[in-house]
């Protein structure tokens, strides 16, 4: 499958935890009003990615690429939040950038695994 033994070992599983890390942290930050809705819908997107990529680890490769189909659902979901926090005003330019950059670059690096599972 992946020649990898553990779903700790990939590195795009190391860096969907990263990303989730930041990004309930400062959804911590958004105004009471959004906590509700908006942040809560972030928080399970983002930690939908690496939580669908350890649990189709270990399920052979035709399940794992489920799997990893939904965390690639997820990534645009939070592409999409993270959008619409940037235009309410929620996150700056300062924020906002780098977290869609990651997810761009999570994104990849789940399209290229999915690949290589049938090559």
């Amino acid at each position: 499958m992946t020649g990898k033994r553990s779903y700790r070992d990939l590195q795009v599983w190391t860096r969907a935890m990263q990303l989730a890390l930041k990004i309930y942290r400062l959804a911590d930050e958004f105004p009471a009003g959004a906590r509700f809705n908006l942040t809560d819908q972030l928080r399970r997107a983002v930690i939908s990615i690496p939580t669908n990529i350890a649990e189709g680890h270990g399920r052979g490769p035709k399940m794992f690429r489920h799997y990893l189909d939904i965390a690639l659902g997820s990534t645009a979901e939070v592409d999409t939040l993270l959008e619409l926090a940037h235009q309410l005003g929620f996150l700056s330019a300062a924020h906002y950038s780098p977290l869609a950059q990651e997810v761009m670059e999570i994104r990849k690096m789940l399209f290229g695994l999915r690949r290589s599972i049938y090559t």
